[in-house]
């Protein structure tokens, strides 16, 4: 009696298991794929983190509280990777700059004070040759990261280039890249974390400097800032 109870309840779950794959290969989702159930299970599997990208391995973890990720394809977080590393990058040069600049500028007579303040003072020839290099710049990236656009449609399947890298611009000029690809991703996560700091340290000089009318220096009790 106990091996008839065995056999038939056995019997009621290959049943079961023959009928579920029997819907999802007949089912109006699967009708044309040639994705099979178990690939079908294969892929409800939680992704990497970021799809793989750097950022989850520092202290703060795979961090994000508000949810940014969720929903999103791989093109969409590669998109916003790559305005995370623009963003961060300037910052770090905009943290130096308010570190270095409202002190020392040879290029033009500053008059010191908050850098607000000085940038309505700069020479027209200076704020040309900056909006031709950001200009330059800009256009680099575009060209190598950024989709062509349908010139009848004026849109692009996709903002980045397909086999595009989110940062990977080529410029290396110091050749800092490590070849071991350990090595280069514990680079990644470096530049990720200083991005990100420089972005929340450019936002409190700014913030710093509107709030008090002080250069950090000067606010700081250096006065000869």
């Amino acid at each position: 009696e106990n091996y008839l109870s065995s056999f038939l309840t056995d019997l009621r779950m290959m049943m079961v298991l023959t009928g579920v794959q029997a819907a999802a290969i007949f089912s109006p989702i699967m009708a044309g794929s040639r994705v099979t159930p178990i690939q079908m299970v294969a892929r409800t599997k939680i992704a990497e983190f970021a799809y793989g990208l750097p950022g989850g391995k520092n202290i703060l973890g795979e961090f994000d509280p508000a949810g940014f990720l969720e929903g999103k394809d791989k093109l969409e977080v590669y998109r916003l990777r790559e305005a995370e590393l623009a963003h961060g990058r300037v910052s770090m040069l905009a943290s130096l700059g308010f570190l270095v600049q409202e002190k020392f500028h040879p290029l033009f007579s500053g008059d010191g004070g908050p850098a607000i303040d000085q940038i309505p003072a700069l020479p027209i020839w200076l704020w040309g040759v900056m909006l031709a290099g950001i200009g330059y710049a800009e256009q680099i990236r575009i060209a190598k990261g950024w989709a062509k656009l349908d010139p009848e449609t004026n849109t692009a399947a996709s903002a980045l280039r397909e086999g595009y890298y989110p940062g990977d611009l080529g410029f290396d000029p110091l050749n800092l890249k490590p070849e071991d690809p350990a090595e280069f991703a514990l680079m990644q996560e470096k530049e990720l974390s200083h991005c990100r700091l420089a972005m929340i340290a450019a936002a409190g000089f700014l913030a710093q400097e509107a709030v008090t009318g002080k250069t950090w220096g000067d606010y700081w009790g250096d006065y000869s800032w």
